[in-house]
C-alpha cells in the first residue's frame, strides 16, 4: 500500500465496500461507535451556530483525522464527516490488513527456511487457516476503528456518521442536515478502478482482497503497480497457484529499473506465473464455476477461482458535487490543489488520494497537519514537504525506493551529471543454504548521485529487510547526504545496509590507478 502503496492509499473507501466490511465482520459495535458522536444530526433542527464549524474536514481517514485533530489542538471548532469505518483506507483495506497478509506470508516463507538451519518437521502437516488470520485482522482492525473514535472523541473533534456533499459554497449536506464552516477540508480518498469489460462481475477489487473468507488455490491477479504485486506475492507465498498480468514487459515498469528487474526475476524465481504484455479483454465464468481470463491478443488463461483486479485507483469525488463549491479537477478527475492544499474555492482544502499526489498514508497525514497549522497555528507558510519521500513495497522480495530513479536523474539533470554505484548480493541469511549461489534470492542496492559533489538524490534498494533499511537513509537524503556522507558513516556488520556505507570504491569517487 496502498497503500499503497503505502503501499494502497489514504482516506475513504467505497461506500458499497464499506458497508459490506461492516456485513461482514457484524460490526454493531462500530455503529455504536459513531452514533455516540453524531447525535441524531440528521433530521433534528439545529440551534443557531451549532451546525457551522472553524473547519469541517470531509473524510475519516488518515490525513483527515490528523489534519481534525491538528486543528482542534490549535484551539478549532472541528467536525468530521464520515459514512464508513474510521480510518479510512489504510486501516480497513489498504496498509494495515495488507500488513497482516504480508506477515503471514512471511511466515510461510520462514517456515520453508526453517530445514536450512537445522529444523526438521516444520511443513509436515502445517495448514495455513485463511479464514482464521481474516477473523483475527478483522478483529485487531475493529479495535483500530475504536482507538480513532476514541482520539477524535478526546480530541474535541465531532463525528457526522453519513454521506457528505456540497450545497454550496462552504456549505455541506449531510442526511438531510446542512452545515457550514469557515474552512472545509476534503480528505476522500479513492476506490479501486475496474475496466469495463463483459465478466466483470466475477471479479474482485484490491479492496474485495480483504473481504475473502476463503484463500482460491488458484488466482490471477491483473496489474502492474505495488498494489497488484503485493497481493500476487501474498497469494503465492501461501502457496496459492498465482498469476500475474501485466500490461508491459514487467511491473513496477515506472520503478528504477534495478528494482523491477530484480522483482520479475525473483518472482518468477519462487514459482509465480507472470504474464507480461496483457490486457484484459472478458472473463467468463465456465461451467465448473472456474473463470477463465480472455486477453486482447487473443490468449486465453483458465482454471481460476477468482481473479483480482489491481489496476488502480480513481478519485472519489462524484458523490460530493464538487461544482456547487465552486472546486476544479483535472482531466482524471482529480481536485486541483497547490503546494498549500488550496483548490481553487476560497476556503476549501483538499490532500490525500483525491489530488493524485504521492498517494501514500504519510505524505496525507503530513499535508494535513501542515494545513492546520497554517489555518488555525498562525503558520502561514506551513505546507508538506514532498520532496525526497521515503516509501516502501511489501512485494516478496521487500522493496525500499527514495528519490529519482536513475532514468529519472538523468532525464533532469544530464547524464553527464548523474554517477550510479550498485551493489547485488546474497544476503547473509542464505549463506548456509546448500544450493547454487545463482538459486540464492539476490538483495540488490543503487545509490543515484548528482554532480560533483555526489549528493545522493536516489535511494533503491530490493531485499530482505528493505523495507526496514530505508527510513534512516531517509533521513539522510533529506538532510542533502552525499555518498562521501555515506561513506563516512562506518557500517555496522554483518548486515544488508552495511552495502549503502561501502559502495565501491569506498571513500572515492574512481577506483585508483597502479603507478
Amino acid at each position: 500500500m496502498s497503500d499503497t502503496s503505502c503501499s494502497l492509499g489514504v482516506t475513504c473507501r467505497t461506500q458499497t465496500n464499506a458497508q459490506g466490511l461492516v456485513r461482514r465482520l457484524g460490526l454493531t459495535q462500530q455503529a455504536r461507535i459513531l452514533r455516540s458522536h453524531s447525535k441524531a444530526r440528521a433530521t433534528v433542527a439545529m440551534a443557531a451556530g451549532e451546525n457551522h464549524f472553524d473547519y469541517l474536514v470531509i473524510g475519516a481517514g488518515s490525513g483527515g483525522i490528523a489534519s481534525a485533530r491538528r486543528a482542534a489542538q490549535w484551539g478549532a471548532k472541528v467536525a468530521v464527516v464520515e459514512r464508513g469505518a474510521l480510518g479510512g483506507t489504510c486501516v480497513n483495506v489498504g496498509c494495515v490488513p495488507k500488513k497482516v497478509m504480508f506477515n503471514a506470508a512471511t511466515i510461510m516463507e520462514m517456515m520453508h527456511a526453517a530445514k536450512h538451519y537445522g529444523f526438521t518437521g516444520v511443513t509436515e502437516g502445517a495448514k495455513f487457516d485463511w479464514k482464521f488470520i481474516k477473523d483475527a485482522r478483522d478483529k485487531y482492525i475493529l479495535r483500530l476503528n475504536g482507538i480513532y473514535s476514541n482520539n477524535l472523541k478526546n480530541s474535541g473533534v465531532e463525528v457526522i456518521n453519513g454521506l457528505a456533499s456540497f450545497s454550496g459554497p462552504k456549505e455541506v449536506a449531510v442526511g438531510g442536515a446542512k452545515y457550514t464552516a469557515d474552512h472545509v477540508m476534503i480528505a476522500v480518498g479513492g476506490r479501486p478502478t475496474m475496466p469495463d469489460i463483459p465478466g466483470i462481475e466475477h471479479c474482485v477489487d484490491s479492496d474485495g482482497f480483504f473481504l475473502m473468507d476463503k484463500q482460491p488455490k488458484k488466482v490471477a491477479v491483473v496489474g502492474a503497480g505495488y498494489i497488484a504485486v503485493e497481493l500476487a506475492g501474498i497469494f503465492n507465498a501461501l502457496e496459492s497457484d498465482t498469476s500475474l498480468f501485466v500490461r508491459g514487459e514487467k511491473a513496477l515498469r515506472r520503478f528504477d529499473p534495478i528494482l523491477c528487474d530484480t522483482l520479475d526475476t525473483e518472482m518468477k524465481k519462487q514459482g509465480m506465473t507472470v504474464v507480461p504484455g496483457a490486457t484484459p479483454k472478458a472473463v467468463v465464468k465456465e461451467s465448473d464455476g472456474t473463470l477463465t481470463l480472455q486477453l486482447e491478443d487473443g490468449t486465453s488463461h483458465g482454471g481460476f477461482e477468482q481473479v483480482v483486479m489491481a489496476i488502480g485507483r480513481s478519485p472519489l469525488v462524484d458523490p460530493l458535487q464538487l461544482d456547487k463549491a465552486g472546486v476544479t479537477t483535472n482531466s482524471k478527475g482529480y481536485i486541483e490543489a497547490d503546494e498549500f492544499q488550496n483548490t481553487e474555492a476560497a476556503g476549501v482544502y483538499a490532500l490525500g488520494d483525491v489530488c493524485g499526489v504521492i498517494e501514500l498514508t504519510p505524505t496525507a497525514i503530513s499535508a494535513g497537519r501542515r494545513l492546520a497549522d497554517r489555518l488555525f497555528g498562525e503558520k502561514q507558510e506551513s505546507k508538506a514537504d514532498f520532496d525526497m519521500v521515503p516509501t516502501v513495497i511489501f512485494s516478496h522480495p521487500t522493496i525500499g525506493t527514495c528519490g529519482l530513479s536513475e532514468q529519472d536523474a538523468k532525464k533532469m539533470y544530464g547524464e553527464d551529471q548523474i554517477r550510479v554505484y550498485t551493489s547485488t548480493f546474497v544476503n547473509l541469511f542464505y549463506g548456509p543454504w546448500q544450493m547454487e549461489p545463482s538459486d540464492k534470492a539476490k538483495t540488490a542496492y543503487k545509490l543515484v548521485c548528482l554532480g560533483e559533489e555526489e549528493k545522493v538524490i536516489g535511494c533503491h534498494l530490493i531485499g530482505m529487510a528493505s523495507d526496514e533499511v530505508l527510513q534512516g537513509f531517509g533521513v539522510a537524503m533529506k538532510m542533502g547526504a552525499t555518498k562521501a556522507d555515506f561513506d563516512a558513516c562506518v557500517a555496522i556488520h554483518p548486515t544488508a545496509g552495511e552495502e549503502l556505507v561501502t559502495m565501491a570504491p569506498w571513500g572515492l569517487k574512481k577506483n585508483p590507478s597502479p603507478p
